[in-house]
């Protein structure tokens, strides 16, 4: 799963945006990384490694649900499962 947010940019500067991307690993983990920062910039990445599906996909809306509650927007949303 991967969502892409944005945020309105004031005048004359970049928007800010935050990307969560949900993966399965090789071993049957999950991995969530939360990729953010302002577009043009180097980005700050964050990974959690998750043992189970559930709190994945739980820490996965947290994020979500967080950064809408900020002023972030859903650009993009990716994956058959992909909460909205």
């Amino acid at each position: 799963m991967r969502l892409y947010l944005q945020q309105r940019p004031a005048a004359g500067e970049s928007p800010k945006y935050v990307q969560l991307t949900l993966e399965q690993d090789l071993f049957g983990g999950w991995l969530l990384v939360r990729e953010s920062g302002t577009t043009g910039t180097r980005p700050t990445v964050k990974r959690e490694q998750y043992l189970a599906r559930e709190p994945a996909i739980a820490a996965f809306e947290a994020a979500r649900d967080a950064q809408v509650k900020r002023g972030f927007q859903i650009m993009f949303a990716q994956g058959a499962d992909a909460p909205r």
